[in-house]
């Protein structure tokens, strides 16, 4: 099976490594071969290239290869949130997710043990299924606009396993 998977030009360089060694590890972990041209090449049997493509996608989604590669753990998922605002409103909702100096970012990490990239007009978001799950419905509740009190009663309780 063969997967095409398109990148931003600026995230390619991440993908290939230095001297090829990220490009050449993601291949030999998820055993497929994989050509970076105008697009990413991804060939091998189907759940490998899929898993592989799920890795590549968090890169071009802003993720730094060692964090995308939990992807290769059966119990993780890849989750991308597409926000179709004009570029004022996408600032500020994204500072909304950040927080001041990254603190509602770091908070929605900690709380869920997801990890969450900010990049072009998405916020993607790796870690196990639940996890994710829990990491996406704090992300929505800021980008909905609902109130930091709100937001921060909800992070308690999921903290709390609730």
């Amino acid at each position: 099976m063969m997967e095409i998977v398109r990148m931003p030009a600026e995230r390619k360089g991440v993908l290939i490594g230095k001297d090829g060694r990220t490009r050449l590890e993601l291949a030999k972990k998820t055993h497929t071969r994989i050509a970076v041209a105008e697009d990413v090449q991804i060939e091998g049997e189907l759940l490998d290239v899929m898993k592989a493509t799920d890795i590549v996608r968090a890169i071009a989604r802003g993720f730094p290869p060692h964090k995308a590669l939990r992807l290769l753990d059966e119990e993780c998922t890849l989750i991308v949130i597409e926000c179709r605002e004009s570029e004022n409103s996408l600032k500020r909702l994204f500072a909304r997710v950040i927080g001041t100096g990254g603190k509602i970012r770091e908070r929605i990490e900690a709380a869920t043990g997801a990890n969450i990239s900010i990049y072009g007009k998405t916020i993607s978001i790796i870690g196990e299924y639940g996890d994710a799950d829990h990491a996406r419905e704090l992300v929505e509740l800021l980008l909905e606009g609902r109130s930091h009190g709100f937001f921060f009663g909800r992070l308690r309780a999921i903290q709390k396993g609730l």
